[in-house]
């Protein structure tokens, strides 16, 4: 428990010091003497100074991933890519220190917690979108071109002063890249066409528990390869 207050403690310090100066400003230094503990300490709970900005990241994320996790799926997938845009992109803005954080350090392989746990909401949505058969592309590229394009228009307009940025900007971007990666809605009663057929089935075929796991596997295969060609 008192480890839980400590840890707590630091990790409340160290984001003030984020929101006040930005990523400089969280040095090992600062953060002891705002939370009054020996830099020891700090690396005894975060292990380094990664592990203590991941930490802080995740804090300052969780109102915004708590946002995004409770919007109501609609009838209409596409439309829910188009709202968690929107909230990604406002949150990136009204937060500029703390998205800077959990997207401006790029490391090969190694992403934030904050960062995986948003990833994973994304990939949910576009899950949904294939099962609806309206993916253009794998779920995977789905998931990239969308998230590559929020987070570059999101720096973009956090580098734009406030009195510059373009206000249709964003829905410009946004729905550049959902007409990249989705159709439009099918006629009532209209088959997909064979390649939006073969993401939907390829999103389901995980679930598909008749078949064993081989079987499963060679028909995610076949699925793959006509995707890929198309």
């Amino acid at each position: 428990m008192k480890r839980d207050l400590t840890r707590d403690r630091i990790v409340a310090a160290a984001y003030d010091l984020l929101l006040q100066g930005g990523r400089e400003a969280v040095s090992t230094r600062a953060v002891c003497a705002a939370s009054g503990v020996q830099s020891p300490t700090i690396y005894r709970i975060f292990g380094d100074k990664d592990g203590l900005l991941d930490a802080v990241a995740s804090h300052g994320f969780a109102s915004y991933l708590a946002d995004k996790t409770s919007l109501s799926h609609s009838a209409d997938p596409v439309d829910d890519l188009r709202r968690g845009w929107d909230l990604h992109v406002g949150f990136g803005v009204a937060n500029p220190a703390l998205y800077s954080l959990i997207y401006g350090d790029a490391r090969t392989g190694v992403s934030s917690p904050a960062a995986r746990q948003a990833a994973d909401v994304l990939a949910g949505t576009v899950r949904r979108i294939a099962e609806a058969g309206r993916l253009k592309v794998a779920e995977e590229r789905a998931a990239h071109l969308v998230h590559s394009a929020g987070c570059g228009l999101t720096f973009t307009l956090i580098a734009t002063p406030e009195d510059e940025r373009d206000p249709e900007l964003s829905t410009t971007a946004r729905e550049a890249v959902i007409a990249a990666v989705t159709t439009g809605p099918a006629p009532t009663g209209a088959p997909a066409g064979p390649v939006g057929a073969a993401i939907a089935l390829r999103a389901a075929a995980p679930e598909l528990t008749v078949l064993s796991a081989g079987e499963r596997a060679l028909l995610a295969e076949w699925l793959d390869r006509v995707v890929a060609e198309a």
